[in-house]
């Protein structure tokens, strides 16, 4: 890829580890101005003192390129609104929403309380759902004031959602229900220039280190197929107007 995003303003969410955080450093080589937002919380979504997301900006801004950062809880209607319009009232405009903020709370279904099915459904796909909202109301009024934009959403699902994954009966419900969400996304945006797309990746997290374990990684100097910089080039790809 060569500069395929310049001009373009993203939005990415979770942004502050893994892969959000290679999907935002991808981004901004491209050549994007990026909002990386992350709320700073531990694996269980327990609040954390780290700030994640400035430091990912830290590290954009360090090689040139263009970021800010949101700290706001994007499963609740002002954090997820206040996310778009940082990106307008400091870039002037929003082109590409990545949605991939989450966490675990695995437990096998006799075991799995409540709040920890609550917990996990709202910040995966509430989380997804009110971001895409806000963003798809800007995008709906710049269409019908006669400037149809290049949007483009990347939504995350997981490989859970699509087959199951035992001791994540939350988990797989959310990352099924994402599917479905992308899926009326697209039929009912089309219209308004928004692309709406998800993504099962694959890939060595603070989420999967339990799954991917130290033993998979590459040998020294070899290539690391579940590093998540691999999946990073298929999103900016899916972001741009390409």
């Amino acid at each position: 890829m060569s500069r395929i995003c310049d001009g373009r303003v993203v939005v990415v969410t979770g942004a502050g580890r893994g892969l959000g955080r290679a999907h935002a450093l991808a981004f901004a080589a491209e050549g994007a101005r990026v909002v990386v937002n992350d709320l700073g919380v531990g694996l269980d979504g327990a609040p954390t003192a780290d700030s994640p997301a400035a430091r990912v900006v830290a590290e954009i801004r360090a090689r040139g390129g263009e970021a800010v950062a949101h700290g706001g809880d994007v499963a609740t209607t002002d954090g997820a609104a206040s996310l778009i319009q940082v990106a307008l009232e400091t870039y002037g405009r929003l082109d590409t929403l990545v949605n991939n903020a989450g966490f675990l709370r695995d437990r096998m279904l006799v075991n799995l309380g409540e709040d920890d099915w609550d917990a996990v459904v709202r910040v995966h796909l509430k989380g997804h759902f009110l971001p895409l909202k806000h963003a798809a109301a800007h995008w709906r009024a710049e269409a019908k004031a006669g400037r149809t934009p290049a949007a483009r959403i990347i939504n995350t699902s997981s490989g859970a959602g699509l087959l199951g994954s035992v001791g994540q009966g939350n988990y797989s419900a959310a990352k099924a229900g994402i599917v479905g969400l992308t899926l009326v996304a697209a039929a009912e945006l089309g219209r308004y220039g928004v692309q709406v797309n998800a993504i099962a990746p694959a890939a060595r997290t603070r989420m999967t280190d339990r799954t991917f374990a130290t033993a998979m990684a590459a040998p020294d100097g070899g290539f690391d197929a579940m590093a998540p910089e691999n999946v990073s080039p298929l999103v900016v790809w899916l972001g741009s107007a390409a």
